[in-house]
């Protein structure tokens, strides 16, 4: 928890459903009376994003994937002073899997400090998340009108293996949503079972 607010997130790969997900289940509180919001994933908002593949200029760096973390974190921090529950499009864990494979070298490669570090945060971070959800299913990744995939439509398989490696390296326990469910049947299982470990907010 965060000053007293629940904290869910929901994990997985890019073109997983996740931020389709994260609204719906927002939408689904709300409308039962819960103080709740989204927290988006920081990406899309990144100036250093923007300049890689909207504007074509420049890699991935390490400069991106510190702010890119940094953000996650402020961006958990500022919404849970104002809610009752927010719900996170990814985990701080999820970046840092994304770091891993964008820079050269990854954990072994001249970044090799600076995401160690970011790796030991993860690990001290982890129990803030009172419950992480993963997005076992992919979408088509081709969608017309959005740029920000572009940089990493090749590496799906390799993001979830490592997705899922790094959560489990820092100690981030994690539900597997079950495949194969419509957005609401996904809404509904996750109601399910942030009741059944005791998490429900209309009960608070």
């Amino acid at each position: 928890m965060l000053r007293n607010c629940l904290v869910i997130a929901v994990e997985g790969t890019h073109a997983s459903g996740k931020t389709t997900l994260t609204h719906a289940l927002a939408a689904y509180y709300r409308e039962r009376g819960v103080h709740v919001a989204c927290v988006p994933e920081p990406a899309r908002n990144s100036p250093f994003i923007e300049e890689i593949v909207v504007h074509g200029r420049g890699e991935f760096d390490l400069e991106t994937e510190v702010d890119l973390f940094a953000a996650q974190l402020t961006n958990q921090l500022r919404t849970a002073r104002q809610h009752r529950m927010i719900i996170c499009d990814k985990t701080v864990a999820n970046v840092l899997a994304y770091a891993w494979l964008v820079l050269p070298g990854g954990p072994d490669g001249p970044h090799a400090p600076v995401l160690h570090a970011m790796e030991t945060f993860c690990r001290a971070w982890a129990h803030v998340y009172d419950a992480v959800y993963y997005c076992c299913d992919r979408f088509d990744q081709h969608q017309i009108g959005d740029p920000y995939r572009s940089k990493v439509l090749d590496i799906q398989p390799a993001a979830d293996r490592v997705v899922r490696s790094i959560c489990a390296t820092v100690g981030q326990n994690i539900y597997d949503i079950p495949p194969n469910m419509s957005t609401g049947q996904r809404v509904g299982w996750i109601a399910e079972q942030l009741t059944a470990l005791g998490l429900d907010p209309t009960a608070r």
